[in-house]
């Protein structure tokens, strides 16, 4: 049985981070998805993320093989949908999952939605019953991954980086 866990990166995994999500670029641009093609998520966001503590990574048998940030208590690019509505029991205050990859070769081993889970459990661990994600629209795989693990689609928003329209995603833990 595979010994797979969650831990907050350090400045030690950078070059780890920035290999994977590289990758998830390439595997998006390979299946025709704009996502992430115009430089973000750039090294030094990448960096920020771990410098400010809401960088974590999966272990797989003690390798590094999944990345993602864990924002915490309120996104601008959350503030004003572009279309639906957060939901009737939204919290002034929530987590949301960011830039989360796999590394391609491990790709197809569920370890997005393991990934996805053990975000869950920090969040409410962190305080958090609001979690929100988002997706490109042509991210199908991703948008299968959110869903699967019991978000609910609330509508669209625009992102500040690239002015690109993603699909939103909420998840109210009890």
């Amino acid at each position: 049985m595979s010994n797979i866990y969650l831990r907050q990166s350090t400045l030690d995994d950078l070059p780890r981070v920035i290999d994977i999500i590289e990758g998830a670029k390439k595997t998006l641009r390979d299946r025709g998805v704009d996502q992430w093609q115009q430089g973000y998520p750039d090294n030094e966001i990448l960096k920020q993320d771990i410098q400010e503590d809401i960088s974590y990574v999966l272990m797989l048998d003690g390798e590094v093989v999944g990345v993602a940030a864990l924002q915490q208590g309120y996104d601008k690019n959350y503030q004003d949908m572009t279309s639906g509505a957060w939901s009737d029991n939204s919290e002034v205050t929530y987590s949301i999952i960011h830039r989360i990859a796999v590394e391609a070769g491990h790709q197809g081993q569920h370890l997005s939605a393991s990934l996805i889970q053990q975000l869950l459990t920090m969040s409410y661990y962190l305080g958090y019953r609001d979690v929100r994600i988002d997706t490109h629209p042509e991210n199908l795989v991703m948008q299968h991954v959110i869903t699967s693990n019991g978000f609910v689609e609330q509508g669209t928003i625009t992102m500040d980086e690239d002015h690109g329209i993603r699909k939103a995603y909420q998840i109210l833990l009890k």
